[in-house]
């Protein structure tokens, strides 16, 4: 690689997508349980789920100017592992350096408070909750799931990270392909979202189901609207 006033000469991404990937073959050889990130057309992410995860990602103003470069790491086929866990994100992603660096990534589990406030939200949402977990995503769910420092979707101070590469930036580029490559892996499980946020899908569904068959019960003793009182029926007979 030649250098000019102490920087790298640029590379065209097809040549750096190229060398990845024969990078990646001989490596899940000796590593078989590397999970690459692999980009197939132009969108690094086609569900709901993944470009729910990029859009507030996005969203982070401090990010913006590294969010290209991000995208131009993930195309390239340059993040050679990407595991997601209970709150936290471990990764490969190849640079400029032989050895690719080590890219963390931690979320904050999701405030119970919140978690609770999301349910009674959910209240009258019960079969899009049942449809979700087959799956689909319900476009009555999208507003509540994504609300502004409120929703499931974590906030700037819910994420940190670190980076073995030697960027002195606050957000480095391998970071950057990290969190969009957690958009694409949404894509192939949603339920992995889930995962990260450490989040029990089955107790929102019964918080739901609870809070509605409270409410439920609430009314039952209550008169209705549509029951008709003895001086209704007189009147209505003309008795």
């Amino acid at each position: 690689m030649s250098y000019y006033d102490g920087f790298p000469s640029y590379t065209p991404q097809s040549v750096r997508k190229e060398r990845n990937e024969r990078k990646i073959k001989i490596m899940l050889k000796e590593e078989p349980d590397l999970k690459p990130v692999i980009i197939e057309g132009r969108n690094i992410a086609k569900t709901w789920w993944g470009k729910a995860w990029n859009n507030n990602l996005e969203i982070y103003a401090d990010y913006s100017n590294r969010l290209a470069r991000g995208r131009s790491y993930i195309r390239t086929g340059a993040i050679f592992d990407l595991k997601i866990e209970t709150g936290v994100v471990n990764a490969l992603v190849q640079g400029s350096r032989p050895n690719p660096y080590e890219v963390t990534v931690e979320i904050a589990p999701l405030d119970h408070e919140l978690l609770e406030k999301i349910g009674e939200l959910c209240q009258d949402n019960i079969k899009d909750l049942e449809e979700l977990l087959h799956g689909k995503f319900p476009k009555e769910l999208m507003q509540i799931f994504t609300l502004e420092e409120e929703g499931l979707f974590p906030r700037n101070e819910d994420i940190k990270f670190a980076c073995t590469c030697p960027d002195w930036a606050y957000m480095c580029k391998h970071v950057v392909a990290v969190l969009y490559g957690i958009g694409n892996r949404f894509d192939q499980d949603p339920t992995l979202f889930f995962k990260l946020r450490n989040i029990d899908f089955s107790y929102l569904i019964s918080k739901t189901i609870e809070q509605k068959l409270g409410s439920m019960l609430e009314n039952a003793n209550k008169p209705s609207k549509r029951i008709l009182e003895d001086k209704d029926i007189s009147e209505l007979f003309g008795l």
